[in-house]
């Protein structure tokens, strides 16, 4: 889909959990060797660790989530998870929470972090399909 324009990018966070601890320079070490290991190494641009909630949020997430209905009406249980302050409806709700944002810069699409990535993918074909007027191979 490369193609088409389509990009993915990648924000670590240590708001969930604690799951993202250690410095950026560990972040890739950590993918490759750790979790998920067997020599993993992202296809896509990965950033630099950062808040996507609470007062020291990255501005892009705050204009992603005042672009884009949050996905659910609760954070589920919070206690010892959470790693934010304030906690809003809006927030992220765990990691691989999911933006689509088309190539005006304008976000379309926000998914649950435990939808299944084919739901996901067959979105964006459709939202390409629809931006360029034809089918677009799979």
């Amino acid at each position: 889909m490369r193609q088409y324009g389509f990009s993915i990018l990648g924000f670590p966070s240590n708001n969930f959990g604690k799951q993202e601890p250690g410095n950026n320079d560990e972040i890739l070490p950590g993918l490759k060797h750790v979790r998920p290991g067997k020599g993993f190494v992202p296809n896509f641009q990965l950033f630099e660790r950062g808040d996507v909630n609470g007062v020291n949020e990255q501005p892009v997430y705050t204009f992603l989530k005042d672009s884009c209905p949050p996905v659910g009406d609760s954070l589920g249980e919070v206690n010892g998870r959470l790693f934010w302050q304030p906690i809003k409806l809006s927030d992220i709700k765990w990691n691989f929470e999911k933006f689509l944002v088309g190539p005006d810069g304008k976000p379309v699409r926000r998914w649950y972090p435990g939808v299944d990535v084919s739901v996901v993918r067959r979105h964006i074909i459709l939202y390409l399909q629809q931006l360029h007027g034809h089918a677009i191979a799979h």
